[in-house]
């Protein structure tokens, strides 16, 4: 909801009407001067949406506050060119009101499309999410980052580099929904109050790093666009592409970082295929080239990459990880039930890479069990399940 600044209004001021916390409410709203607020400027207060309400024969502005709920300047904020002393029957005022429920419903097939319109609602909502692109896939689809958070720490999230994995993205966003949420109706989650967190950790988002992919196994292969010849021949012919990983070229994303790939090519595919392949060379696609430019500016301070299945977590490489991965991931498995796993013959992934390069605290986690794509009834209780990996991001 946004409102117009009144002579002598503050940030301060807003903060305590709304009950939004300073901290939040001035992450809402970054190119404001928040000491120095100007009559006439716009103002995003976070979680509150309006709806309409039509003024009836008798009806004051102080008795539709009472009848709402609300204090009467909340409402005269909201109500701008309404006089307060005259208003007339059949007049539409706006009434604000705090979404005290997640706006993020449906899980199930979590398209690219999906995707745009729930970050758009998300954003709308909850200005202090930050959005950008960081990069394009091979159809030119945006891959999107999302920041929440104004603290030092600095930690990373992504979900659906493989494609059929497509459950990781509807998991964060419904993470980033319950997040943005506790901020602005003052909940605890698990019982943690995520203000103190909000303050001191910055978390770095990348819900959906495979788009073309995603939209190739949900759509069929009229998504794959002018590829679609192309993806049918590697799918032999199937129009069912539900056990492709790979993004629109047939490249592994996770088999594309230079972190011994040399090790992966020689015992993977030769050729592009729905699975596995990784590359002619380290970092050929445009996928994983962004998100190695991502981590490379070494911002992060640990990096989270969400695939299925296996109820496992995967936190060494060649023994590069620093010590202080023991105790992340002994606090990952006790909040997630997941078993802890150091050391797979497995080379050339993202967090190998991260580890690698970095020397910092780097993890995957396998995410349920089953056959991928893993079934969309499973969603609740590996949500369930991730919620303590996600909260533990945060606080370790």
């Amino acid at each position: 909801m946004k409102i117009v600044v009144r002579k002598g209004d503050s940030l301060w001021y807003y903060s305590q009407l709304f009950r939004i916390p300073l901290s939040v409410l001035q992450a809402s709203n970054m190119t404001l001067q928040p000491l120095q607020l100007d009559a006439g400027q716009a103002v995003n207060i976070p979680g509150y949406a309006t709806r309409t309400y039509i003024v009836q024969q008798q009806d004051t502005l102080s008795d539709i506050a009472k009848n709402y709920q609300v204090p009467v300047d909340m409402l005269q904020l909201a109500n701008k060119n309404v006089d307060p002393d005259s208003i007339t029957p059949k007049q539409q005022l706006y009434i604000p009101y705090l979404v005290k429920d997640r706006i993020i419903h449906d899980p199930d097939r979590y398209t690219y499309a999906k995707l745009q319109k729930d970050l758009q609602r998300l954003i709308t909502l909850y200005p202090f999410i930050f959005r950008r692109s960081i990069g394009k896939s091979v159809l030119s689809k945006d891959i999107f980052e999302l920041k929440i958070g104004s603290g030092p720490k600095q930690r990373h999230i992504n979900g659906s580099f493989h494609a059929n994995e497509w459950i990781t993205t509807s998991v964060i966003m419904r993470f980033l929904n319950d997040y943005a949420l506790a901020l602005t109706t003052n909940q605890a989650i698990r019982e943690l109050q995520l203000l103190p967190f909000f303050q001191s950790v910055t978390l770095s988002i990348v819900p959906m790093v495979n788009p073309d992919g995603v939209d190739l196994v949900l759509n069929g292969a009229d998504a794959a666009e002018d590829w679609k010849d192309y993806v049918l021949d590697l799918n032999d012919g199937n129009v069912d592409f539900s056990n492709w990983k790979a993004n629109i070229k047939g490249v592994d994303l996770n088999n594309q970082f230079p972190a011994k790939w040399d090790l992966e090519q020689v015992r993977k595919p030769a050729e592009p295929a729905p699975r596995d392949f990784p590359g002619f060379e380290p970092l050929t696609e445009p996928e994983a080239i962004t998100m190695a430019n991502l981590a490379g500016a070494g911002e992060f301070d640990m990096l989270n990459c969400m695939h299925t299945q296996g109820e496992e977590i995967y936190w060494g490489f060649e023994g590069r990880e620093p010590t202080d991965s023991e105790r992340i991931v002994e606090e990952f498995e006790r909040t997630s039930g997941y078993k802890a796993i150091r050391y797979v013959d497995s080379y050339a992934g993202y967090k190998d890479w991260y580890i690698y390069h970095f020397r910092k605290p780097g993890f995957t986690f396998e995410l349920g069990e089953g056959v991928n794509p893993l079934p969309i009834s499973q969603f609740e209780e590996i949500y369930e399940e991730t919620l303590g990996i996600m909260l533990a991001t945060l606080y370790m």
